[in-house]
Protein backbone atom coordinates (compact mmCIF):
# COMPACT_ATOMS: atom_id res chain seq x y z
CA UNK A 1 0.00 0.00 0.00
CA UNK A 2 1.65 3.19 -1.14
CA UNK A 3 -1.16 5.52 -0.04
CA UNK A 4 -1.17 4.62 3.67
CA UNK A 5 0.33 7.94 4.79
CA UNK A 6 -1.48 10.11 2.23
CA UNK A 7 -4.26 12.10 3.97
CA UNK A 8 -5.80 12.95 0.57
CA UNK A 9 -6.20 9.31 -0.46
CA UNK A 10 -9.79 8.65 -1.50
CA UNK A 11 -10.78 12.33 -1.70
CA UNK A 12 -11.84 13.42 -5.17
CA UNK A 13 -10.50 16.70 -6.47
CA UNK A 14 -14.06 17.91 -7.05
CA UNK A 15 -15.02 17.23 -3.40
CA UNK A 16 -11.84 18.91 -2.20
CA UNK A 17 -12.52 22.02 -4.30
CA UNK A 18 -16.19 22.12 -3.28
CA UNK A 19 -15.21 22.05 0.40
CA UNK A 20 -12.73 24.88 -0.12
CA UNK A 21 -15.32 27.01 -1.93
CA UNK A 22 -17.91 26.38 0.79
CA UNK A 23 -15.41 27.29 3.51
CA UNK A 24 -13.62 30.27 1.93
CA UNK A 25 -15.79 31.35 -1.01
CA UNK A 26 -14.43 32.14 -4.47
CA UNK A 27 -13.16 35.62 -3.58
CA UNK A 28 -11.11 34.50 -0.58
CA UNK A 29 -9.90 31.41 -2.42
CA UNK A 30 -8.73 33.68 -5.26
CA UNK A 31 -6.75 35.86 -2.87
CA UNK A 32 -5.14 32.88 -1.15
CA UNK A 33 -4.27 31.11 -4.43
CA UNK A 34 -3.93 33.66 -7.21
CA UNK A 35 -5.04 31.82 -10.33
CA UNK A 36 -7.35 33.08 -13.02
CA UNK A 37 -9.90 30.26 -12.67
CA UNK A 38 -10.61 31.43 -9.09
CA UNK A 39 -10.63 35.17 -9.81
CA UNK A 40 -12.39 35.60 -13.17
CA UNK A 41 -15.78 33.96 -13.71
CA UNK A 42 -15.05 31.07 -11.32
CA UNK A 43 -16.77 27.72 -11.58
CA UNK A 44 -16.07 24.23 -10.32
CA UNK A 45 -15.88 22.86 -13.86
CA UNK A 46 -13.30 25.38 -15.15
CA UNK A 47 -11.26 25.12 -11.96
CA UNK A 48 -11.17 21.33 -12.14
CA UNK A 49 -10.01 21.47 -15.76
CA UNK A 50 -7.20 23.87 -14.83
CA UNK A 51 -6.13 22.00 -11.68
CA UNK A 52 -5.93 18.66 -13.49
CA UNK A 53 -3.52 20.16 -16.03
CA UNK A 54 -1.45 22.36 -13.72
CA UNK A 55 0.50 20.52 -11.04
CA UNK A 56 1.77 23.56 -9.11
CA UNK A 57 -1.74 24.98 -8.72
CA UNK A 58 -3.15 21.63 -7.66
CA UNK A 59 -0.42 21.27 -5.02
CA UNK A 60 -1.36 24.68 -3.61
CA UNK A 61 -5.06 23.74 -3.49
CA UNK A 62 -4.27 20.42 -1.82
CA UNK A 63 -2.01 22.15 0.71
CA UNK A 64 -4.73 24.69 1.55
CA UNK A 65 -7.25 21.87 1.98
CA UNK A 66 -4.94 20.00 4.34
CA UNK A 67 -4.29 23.17 6.31
CA UNK A 68 -8.02 24.00 6.48
CA UNK A 69 -8.86 20.55 7.86
CA UNK A 70 -5.81 20.47 10.15
CA UNK A 71 -4.50 17.32 8.51
CA UNK A 72 -0.78 16.44 8.39
CA UNK A 73 1.03 18.59 5.87
CA UNK A 74 3.32 16.98 3.28
CA UNK A 75 7.07 17.17 3.66
CA UNK A 76 8.76 19.84 1.59
CA UNK A 77 10.04 18.47 -1.69
CA UNK A 78 13.65 19.22 -2.60
CA UNK A 79 13.99 21.35 -5.68
CA UNK A 80 15.97 20.44 -8.78
CA UNK A 81 18.63 23.01 -7.93
CA UNK A 82 19.09 21.47 -4.44
CA UNK A 83 17.88 24.32 -2.26
CA UNK A 84 14.63 25.10 -0.55
CA UNK A 85 12.64 28.31 -0.99
CA UNK A 86 13.68 29.32 2.54
CA UNK A 87 17.30 29.31 1.36
CA UNK A 88 16.58 32.26 -0.93
CA UNK A 89 17.65 34.87 1.60
CA UNK A 90 20.85 32.95 2.38
CA UNK A 91 21.63 32.71 -1.32
CA UNK A 92 21.00 36.43 -1.84
CA UNK A 93 23.31 37.32 1.03
CA UNK A 94 25.97 34.98 -0.30
CA UNK A 95 25.71 36.49 -3.78
CA UNK A 96 26.00 40.03 -2.39
CA UNK A 97 29.05 39.02 -0.40
CA UNK A 98 30.67 37.33 -3.39
CA UNK A 99 29.93 40.29 -5.65
CA UNK A 100 31.21 42.77 -3.10
CA UNK A 101 34.47 40.89 -2.54
CA UNK A 102 34.92 40.44 -6.30
CA UNK A 103 34.66 44.22 -6.80
CA UNK A 104 37.63 44.76 -4.50
CA UNK A 105 39.89 42.04 -5.86
CA UNK A 106 43.25 42.86 -7.42
CA UNK A 107 42.47 40.82 -10.52
CA UNK A 108 39.50 43.03 -11.32
CA UNK A 109 41.55 46.16 -10.75
CA UNK A 110 44.28 44.84 -13.05
CA UNK A 111 41.67 43.95 -15.68
CA UNK A 112 40.18 47.43 -15.50
CA UNK A 113 43.65 48.98 -15.84
CA UNK A 114 44.23 46.96 -19.01
CA UNK A 115 40.91 48.08 -20.44
CA UNK A 116 40.79 51.73 -19.42
CA UNK A 117 44.43 52.50 -18.88
CA UNK A 118 46.00 53.71 -15.65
Amino acid sequence: MTQVNNPLHGIKLEDLLTDLVEHYGWEELGTRIDVRCFNHDPSIKSSLRFLRKTLWAREKVEYLYLKMNKLPLPARKPRDDHYQASDKSLRAASNRQTTHSADNSDADNQLNTNIWGS
